[in-house]
């Protein structure tokens, strides 16, 4: 019985959701100032516009190598610093629009809404 007690501990520890806080640690020196400095202020003067979803956000970027290039790039970083986040990259048929698309459990609406504010308001 103790065994399995320390199993089902072991494992809901394991299932924790992570706190809505950046862990900047997960990155190296090297990957955060790339992805704070560089990457986010640039993605920020390149959003489109922004669309609000019941448990998120959806960010339209240029359909554009570059701007694809970049957004994935941010999106591994962001994954590593903050992975209470769902992250999806849609590119619509046709060479239609490009779409990062930040969602996730209750609280990460409220999240982005405070983390991500300059993004809201492009250029």
């Amino acid at each position: 019985m103790k065994t399995l007690l320390l199993v089902m501990a072991a494992a809901s520890m394991l299932a924790a959701d992570s706190p809505f806080a950046c862990h900047r640690a997960a990155l190296t020196p090297e990957q955060r100032q790339r992805h704070f400095d560089e990457l986010g202020p640039e993605l920020r003067t390149l959003v489109k516009s922004a669309r609000e979803l019941g448990n998120g956000y959806e960010f339209e970027f240029p359909a554009e190598w570059a701007a694809i290039e970049k957004v994935a790039e941010w999106s591994a970083g962001e994954r590593l610093c903050c992975p209470f986040l769902d992250i999806d990259l849609r590119m619509e048929r046709e060479h239609g629009t490009f779409w990062l698309r930040l969602t996730g459990r209750d609280g990460v609406k409220q999240f982005i809404q405070a983390d991500f504010a300059r993004w809201f308001h492009p250029k």
